[in-house]
């Protein structure tokens, strides 16, 4: 974990990269909590301390000569596939009207965000299912951060 003090237009923010994976980083600042997209990925090379490295599961032997099974129906969307519902502004989850699983359509309210001391509907962009929620009530989000993802 590496940690760095930033000073922003005169506020002071301390920054700890907890890992990175690829093009994402999870960092708190200040103690809260954010997943980063970076632009690029990092270079494991430069930075071992910070880079998780990818461990992939074993992948099971083929059968031998085992019958066919008939496949069993896909689910409807993994979780997290979608499109990705982001914060207009910043501010934090006051209510979180949606659970995984329910189907909502244009305009609907699915999240309310306290931004400068105002309530604001976030309305859904697209119409389908929630397929993952990544914000909690209580959360502060920064501009962009994906708070759901809609299948």
């Amino acid at each position: 974990m590496n940690k760095y003090q930033y000073k922003v237009q005169g506020v002071d923010y301390e920054v700890e990269i907890e890992e990175v994976e690829g093009n994402i980083a999870k960092v708190n600042v200040n103690g809260i909590p954010f997943e980063v997209e970076l632009q690029q990925p990092i270079n494991a090379a430069k930075h071992p301390n910070i880079v998780k490295p990818k461990v992939e599961a074993p992948k099971p032997a083929p059968a031998a000569s085992a019958p066919v099974a008939a496949a069993a129906p896909a689910p409807a969307a993994p979780a997290g596939a979608g499109n990705a519902q982001k914060a207009p502004l910043p501010g934090t989850i006051t209510s979180i009207n949606v659970k995984v699983g329910d189907t909502v359509a244009v305009g609907d309210v699915v999240i309310v965000l306290e931004a400068m001391k105002m309530q604001n509907n976030i309305e859904a962009e697209y119409a389908g299912t929630i397929t993952s929620i990544t914000v909690n009530v209580g959360d502060s989000v920064m501009e962009g951060a994906v708070m759901l993802t809609i299948g």
